[in-house]
């Protein structure tokens, strides 16, 4: 029997976002060796798109292929049911109703296909190459436009009965809270730790307090970006947006704790570059909400993963989660 050389075995990974979809070929020791790009929402039919991802991805391949073997094909994206290979009702893709993905894929591709929602595939991503190599159990938050999360316990990524579990940015931190603009729920945590919601706290925030350096801002220029800029000028309004934000993160984080009891939870995305402005106030309120039993044993950290590859990474680590 021949060896297996792991370093020839690559995947493709793929993630799927609303506007962009990016992908690259990835190979065992999280190297992407190449990758590309394309609009996701110039394709109002899936098969069109998919006809086009293949366009762009099998020359890649193709140049990847000679010595290297393809395991597979690995997709993040919104609403992506591992169970089933679909995606289903997702609000911000162009193709509505139950997509049958993974066949599709696997139909033009030749190759086995695995999908899951970009947070979980993230979480597999730290897991496999990142900051969470050699833990079992851990929380992967991802805080961007909204907030996402990928649940591991013994080594697994939860899923739930139906492929859906881990979706801990829509937990209530504050009962009848700000109103979602998407889901039209009441004080969920993607409301007030995401960057649109920095963004909403900001504008509330700088209009209360007109000597705040926020207001020499227009409207539309004020994001978690610019809070930032005002932060690192030691604005009190800017830390105190911040300050806020990490406290409803901390008080939804000690939750979580304590219902997984993971060895770390790690946060990723845009949002962390605000790093202690936000993790030390998390970090506070996460331990002052915790049983005795659980507190201090939690490690909270930034995701290691470069950001720029870090989905296509995250996806095409479904191939080998197994």
């Amino acid at each position: 029997m021949s060896l297996i050389d792991l370093s020839k075995q690559v995947a493709l990974g793929v993630d799927i976002g609303g506007t962009n979809t990016k992908f690259g070929i990835v190979n065992h020791r999280g190297e992407v060796l190449d990758k590309g790009n394309l609009r996701t929402d110039a394709y109002d039919k899936v098969e069109d798109f998919i006809d086009a991802l293949y366009e762009d991805a099998y020359p890649l391949m193709e140049k990847h292929g000679s010595e290297k073997h393809f395991d597979g094909i690995g997709v993040g994206a919104p609403n992506a049911n591992y169970y089933k290979g679909t995606i289903e009702l997702a609000p911000n893709l162009p193709w509505k109703g139950v997509i049958p993905f993974a066949e599709l894929m696997t139909a033009k591709f030749n190759l086995p296909c695995t999908v899951t929602n970009d947070a979980n595939a993230a979480a597999l991503g730290e897991m496999l190459f990142g900051a969470a190599r050699g833990m079992k159990d851990f929380i992967m938050i991802t805080l961007g436009t909204g907030v996402g999360s990928g649940i591991i316990a013994n080594g697994n990524l939860i899923y739930g009965h139906d492929g859906f579990a881990g979706e801990l940015g829509h937990t209530i931190v504050k009962p009848g809270g700000r109103k979602h603009w998407s889901t039209g729920s009441e004080g969920s945590l993607e409301a007030y730790a995401s960057a649109t919601g920095i963004t909403i706290t900001a504008k509330k925030m700088r209009a209360e307090f007109p000597e705040s350096m926020l207001n020499q801002y227009p409207e539309d220029e004020i994001n978690s970006k610019t809070v930032y800029e005002c932060a690192m000028k030691e604005d009190p309004i800017a830390l105190e947006v911040f300050r806020y934000t990490g406290q409803k993160l901390g008080e939804a984080l000690a939750n979580f704790v304590m219902f997984s009891s993971p060895q770390a939870i790690l946060l990723f995305g845009g949002v962390i570059k605000a790093g202690d402005f936000i993790l030390k106030p998390a970090k506070l309120h996460m331990e002052r909400n915790l049983l005795p039993i659980f507190r201090n044993k939690v490690k909270l950290v930034f995701s290691e993963l470069n950001e720029a590859d870090a989905a296509i990474l995250g996806a095409s680590a479904l191939v080998w989660e197994k």
